[in-house]
Order: structure tokens, then sequence, then C-alpha cells
């Protein structure tokens, strides 16, 4: 019997949409997980649980939390704030943290920062955004994203942790949460009927959309894999409509077409009207590419809402 012991691994925002599928993919590849998180939701499969408000406690509390871990993996995010104060505790605050405590412990665990896509800012339609492309970003989540993504790259070059930030396009796939387009169409179409039909106002937009269950293999191998300092684009390669998107999801949620009366709504500027990544480096530092197809992923988003 071997004494060799179990690798382990914690993840900030644990409980969240992307939190509690990374969770599962590294408990599944054999991690002890703890979830971090403010407030308790219900159980993790494959992962205990401690609150901590990282944002607003000492370095001292996060590093006891972190302390014994060989991955840290920060999943935290505030999407759906437009509020700065929160938007810069969630994002920039809290990065820096835990950055410092990371640094303080004589074993200094892996960190893997999440950011977005939309630090890279709005870029001309038909563009492939690789990650040596200039960052501008246009909306308040993107900027404060940027700033937490720079705090790791920053310490990682400076020798004070082992960082490294995937930079993530538009997550879907069960569980999405009800403040994204995606899962705000399925509890819509959960509520349709012939007494009450859907209008839809969908944006022009073409938006890179990738499974999250991908994500999280993303994120195994990223710990495996010595890309210390690195910036490296996940997401599917592809742009699509979200006309499309939402058409694929009201079929594969059998709602009958003629209750869904569609409208079209002007281009979304504030954050770019198209995003797609070049996934290249992925693949080659990784050894990933992403496998679930976008019409399996919205299926299982629609069989788990």
């Amino acid at each position: 019997m071997s004494d060799a012991r179990a690798s382990s691994a914690v993840v900030i925002g644990g409980t969240g949409f992307l939190g509690r599928h990374i969770c599962a993919a590294l408990s599944a590849h054999g991690y002890d997980v703890l979830a971090v998180a403010r407030k308790p939701v219900e159980s993790i499969p494959g992962a205990s649980f401690i609150p901590l408000d990282v944002a607003s406690a000492t370095v001292g509390e996060i590093a006891e939390a972190v302390g014994s871990a060989d991955l840290v993996v920060n999943a935290a995010g505030d999407i759906g704030a437009d509020d700065e104060e929160r938007m810069t505790a969630g994002h920039v605050l809290l990065v820096d943290q835990l950055v410092r405590a990371v640094s303080t412990l004589r074993r200094r665990p892996r960190l893997l920062q999440l950011g977005t896509v939309h630090e890279y800012g709005p870029v001309p339609e038909g563009t492939a955004i690789a990650e040596d492309h200039p960052t501008a970003p246009g909306s308040l989540y993107a900027r404060t994203k940027l700033a937490g993504s720079r705090i790791v790259l920053d310490a990682t070059e400076a020798g004070r942790v082992d960082g490294c930030v995937l930079r993530l396009t538009n997550g879907c796939g069960p569980g999405a949460p009800l403040h994204g387009f995606l899962g705000r169409l399925a509890a819509q179409l959960r509520t349709t009927s012939e007494d009450a039909p859907l209008t839809l106002t969908v944006v022009d937009d073409q938006r890179d959309f990738v499974d999250v269950r991908d994500i999280a293999e993303a994120v195994v191998l990223a710990a495996g894999t010595p890309a210390t300092g690195r910036l490296i684009n996940i997401g599917s390669g592809t742009a699509t409509s979200m006309r499309e998107l939402a058409g694929i999801l009201v079929s594969v949620s059998g709602v009958p077409p003629h209750l869904v009366r569609k409208g079209q709504a002007p281009v979304h500027s504030k954050g770019g009207a198209w995003t797609q990544a070049d996934i290249r480096l992925a693949r080659r530092l990784l050894g990933w590419s992403p496998r679930v197809l976008l019409k399996q992923s919205l299926h299982d988003l629609w069989a788990a809402s």
C-alpha cells in the first residue's frame, strides 16, 4: 500500500458555476478538494467547504486556509454587478490578498487565476484573439479582471508565486447561472406556454462559448503543466451568433417554436460584439482542446435546469 499523500487543491469561489465544476474535475483526478466561498450552499460532490470572504480576510487567515494545498484556483468573480467598489473588492483586492498569502507559505502551491477574454477589449469582427493581443478592456468587469490577472503575472515574474492565468471565454453548460443569458433563457422557457408565450429579443453579437466542463479540464491540465508565468486562452475557438445560440436552446427545450416570438436588438457594444479566442497555445502547452459540442452543452444545461 502506498503512503503517498494525495495532491490537495483549494478552489476560491468553489460554490459558483465555474467553481463547482472545477471542484468536481479535480476530485475526479484524485485531488483532495477544499471549496472556499463567502456563503455555504448545497453540498459540493467531492469537496469539503469552509466559509471565508477572501477579499476581506487577513493574509494570515487566507494562508491558513490554503497552507497545505498543492494547488490554489481562483474561480471567484462577480459578473452580475455594476458597482466599482464591489468589482474592485472581488477582482482586485481579493487577488492581491490571495497572492500575498500564497507568497508567505514555505511550500508555495501553484496558483491559477481565471481571467476573461473581455480583458482584451473590443476587437474587429473576424479577429481570432491571441494572447499577445493588446488589452483595452471596455467595461468595469473587464478592467477589474485585467487588474487581477496582472497582479498574478507580476508576482510570478517577481518570483513570489508560481502563477498562471487562464483567460476564459463565455462558459455554458449545466448549472449556468440565472444572471447570464443562457441560464435566464432556460428559466424563461420553463414557464413558456400557450397562455404565456415568450417574446425573445436577442442582440446580434457573436461570441465564443465553451462548455464549463471543458474549462474545468483545462484547469486540471494547467495544474500539472509547467506553464509558470503564462497567459493562456481557453475557449471553443469559434464565434457563435447569439441568435443561433438561442435557437439551439429553444430547440433542445422542446418548447414549440410558435410560442417563442423573436425580435432583434442592436449590437451590444459595451464589451464588444465579437469574441473568438485563438486557442492554439492551450493545445500546445496544456494538450487541451474543447471536447463538448455546443448543442450537447446546451442540451445538458436544459436537462439540469
